[in-house]
Order: structure tokens, then sequence, then C-alpha cells
């Protein structure tokens, strides 16, 4: 019994610490759905979904990539079309980016007996995005370009890590 004992616990322990067949769950998606409705110039509707895979930047843009399955119904409520198609959704961002701050010191300048004395001078220039304002967003988008991706290319992966984690659930 003695010796038996020992080879018992021996066996117990190797069982715990040596990895056996274990199963893993196969991860569930769920993917995230935005509601989207609206109307047709005739007075019709479109009703559907907005399956969101992944957010990207493309041409200076944040764009929601996904699946939209629509239904398009008639102004009588019969339905006419429906199916599914591949997106590229625009992601609206208001917000500021700085084009330029420039600060010029004292000046003192001594031109022939004309004396010219200037004081500090701070000038900051800011671009406006949003709708309408095109020349803001286009400068923000400029402004971006040497950024290494730019702010938009950091946003796009934040979102993609909280979809992966949403589609986790």
């Amino acid at each position: 019994m003695r010796r038996f004992l020992p080879l018992l616990l021996g066996a117990l322990l190797l069982a715990l610490v040596l990895p056996g067949n274990v199963a893993a769950k196969a991860p569930t998606t769920s993917p995230v759905t935005v509601p989207i409705t609206g109307t047709t110039p005739d007075g019709g509707t479109v009703a559907g979904t907005l399956e969101i895979t992944k957010f990207a930047k493309r041409q200076g843009e944040l764009v929601a990539l996904g699946t939209f399955t629509e239904t398009i119904k008639d102004a009588a409520g019969a339905t006419v079309a429906s199916g599914n198609q591949r997106l590229a959704v625009p992601v609206a961002l208001d917000g500021t980016c700085d084009i330029l701050h420039l600060t010029l010191g004292p000046l003192h300048l001594d031109l022939l007996g004309l004396v010219v004395d200037l004081n500090q001078v701070q000038l900051d220039i800011t671009a406006v995005q949003g709708a309408g304002n095109l020349l803001g967003n286009r400068l923000c988008a400029v402004a971006g370009l040497l950024d290494g991706g730019g702010p938009l290319s950091q946003i796009a992966s934040l979102l993609n890590q909280i979809l992966a984690i949403l589609q986790g659930l």
C-alpha cells in the first residue's frame, strides 16, 4: 500500500500537468448589423440591414464594408425587389485638423532710420471637416497623407478590433 500511494499521486499529478484532448468551442460569429430604411422617389420604401464586416480607409475617407440585405416595396406595399449587395458606406467624421501652426518671435528692424518693432505673432490655420466643407475635408485628407496611414487608418484599425470582439460574443 505504501508503494501504491506515491504511484497514484504521481499519476494524478501527471494527468493534471500533461495536456489532454480538449475540444475547443468554435467561435460564434454574430455580425454587427445596422438597420437601414428609406423611401423611393415614387413613394415606395426600402428596408434592410447592413452587416458590417470590416472598416477601412479609402480615398481619404473612413468606410464601413459589409453586405446590405434589402427589400424594396412600391407605394402600395407590394415587394418589388429584394437581394444582397456588397457596400462601402462612408462613416461621417466631423471635426478639425491642424494645417499650420506658426510662431514668429519678436522682430526688430532698423532700416536707415525707420524702426519697426513687431511683437510675437502666432498664426494657426485649422480645417473643419463635415458635410458641405469641401475645402476643409480635402485639406484634412492632404494633411494626413504623410502620417503613416494617418488617423483614419488608426480609427479603422480600432473599429476592426472592436468589431472582432463583438463578433466573438
